[in-house]
């Protein structure tokens, strides 16, 4: 219940922290643990509460009240909070990190004297709705507003990405064309301070259902090159780099990027560590709440996300013999096997794979980490979920999921998309209710989540 939270805090911190210190390594061939038949064979119809897109609705309880009544009636079964955005600031009472209490785009201060995750979790469980938080783990400011982890505390600075760019070594928080300022996920002190803030997060609310991470990634394939990335990268190889980063890239007349010596062993790595901070996350997660659903959103869009340095595949999947980039030993970096429920982004427009020839590649918006622009098939909503199913080899619960914008004032589009999430998926994950709200596109929304598949 949700009023003995204050009783079973402490309790249930001191016994997690002694458990986490306890832990080894991580195992690559470690499988899985805590999963359910229930949980992996119930459709989920996921919704995502984005944190700052929201941050002004949702600071008042009776629109919480409102809108988990309203998504429950249509049909919605699980959602997702966002509470800890790119800034690296969270929405509930942390003790570890930065609170968020106000947002620069509205005008009025969160109310502290009430939690806003809790109301969540209590009223979705009302109704029978599971409640899960999102979290953004590798990233500790927005560079649009120069504000966040890395802006507010300058002992921190040092944890920001650095890029090599054409240009040379920089900053993440000089290239003010990216929003997010990507933290660097080799570093021990980011992932032990991530670490801390998730352990904190799940002892605080033990009614917690799941919890989705998000940004468990590099910035891109320019990230990062930091003298602390090259000397964990040449403790990794046995040896020293010569010529870093050429030795990794290196940079023609025209900028494009021509691999080096260590450029294939230099992805595995960086994998590797995505890898690793997943499964330490999974156990010192599941030490505090064993029954807790451990999940990870990603983009779908497989070919090309190594260069964020992520491997959602199962480890029974071989990439080297699909792509040119992966090693042999790049498959031991899959992670899919720790995942409870996998959430991917199929974030494209075009729903059906023969909707790719269509596409003009000249005007199409394809802004997310580690996309390009091409007519591959999957850059269609169907085709991206063919490829993570073939990828991930039922080692995951996978619910595909939609970017309601793409849509623009095309309902149909989107009930499509719904209905093709469903189909491939799981379920279907909605990203973000606040353009349900804006569109008011409530009855479309029903229509995707319950019209029949056997005619599709």
């Amino acid at each position: 219940m949700l009023l003995q939270r204050s009783m079973l805090k402490p309790l249930i911190l001191a016994v997690a922290l002694v458990i986490a210190g306890c832990k080894s390594e991580p195992n690559r061939e470690k499988p899985a643990e805590g999963k359910t038949t229930e949980q992996s064979s119930k459709e989920k119809k996921i919704i995502y509460i984005d944190a700052t897109a929201n941050f002004g609705r949702f600071t008042h309880k009776d629109s919480v009240d409102y809108y988990v009544r309203k998504v429950h009636d249509i049909g919605i079964t699980d959602l997702v909070v966002d509470v800890k955005p790119i800034t690296g600031e969270v929405l509930y009472p942390s003790k570890i990190a930065p609170v968020m209490t106000t947002w620069e785009k509205d005008d009025r201060e969160k109310d502290s004297s009430w939690d806003m995750l809790e109301r969540f979790i209590e009223k979705g469980h009302e109704l029978g709705i599971q409640v899960h938080v999102s979290t953004n783990i590798f990233s500790g400011g927005h560079n649009y507003f120069d504000r966040g982890l890395i802006y507010a505390e300058p002992d921190k600075k040092h944890w920001q990405t650095t890029s090599y760019l054409p240009e040379g070594l920089t900053p993440i928080s000089a290239q003010k064309n990216k929003f997010s300022t990507m933290l660097n996920p080799a570093l021990p002190e980011v992932q032990d301070y991530e670490l801390s803030v998730l352990k904190e997060l799940v002892s605080m609310y033990p009614e917690l259902d799941g919890i989705v991470l998000d940004r468990v990634r590099y910035d891109g394939i320019t990230a990062d090159f930091s003298d602390a990335s090259r000397k964990l990268f040449e403790d990794y190889i046995g040896e020293q780099v010569a010529d870093f980063p050429a030795d990794i890239y290196a940079y023609d007349a025209q900028g494009r990027r021509t691999p080096g010596t260590w450029y294939k062993k230099w992805l595995e790595w960086r994998s590797g560590v995505i890898h690793d901070f997943m499964y330490k996350a999974h156990d010192a997660l599941k030490a505090i709440n064993p029954g807790l659903i451990f999940g990870d959103y990603t983009g779908s869009w497989y070919p090309t996300y190594y260069e964020v340095g992520v491997n959602w595949a199962s480890k029974d999947y071989d990439p080297s013999e699909d792509y040119e980039w992966a090693t042999p030993a790049y498959k031991n970096t899959g992670y899919a096997e720790v995942l409870d429920m996998f959430l991917t982004g199929n974030y494209f427009y075009e729903v059906y794979r023969k909707e790719v020839e269509q596409i003009d590649t000249t005007k199409v918006n394809r802004s997310e980490a580690g996309q390009s622009k091409s007519k591959a098939y999957w850059y269609t909503v169907e085709g991206s979920a063919d490829l993570v199913n073939k990828v991930v080899m039922d080692k995951a619960p996978v619910y595909a999921g939609v970017y309601v914008e793409q849509y623009k004032d095309n309902e149909e589009q989107f009930v499509a998309a719904l209905k093709m999430c469903r189909k491939k998926s799981k379920g279907v994950m909605i990203f973000d209710i606040v353009h349900i709200i804006d569109k008011n596109w409530w009855k479309a929304l029903e229509k995707g989540l319950n019209e029949d598949l056997k005619a599709e």
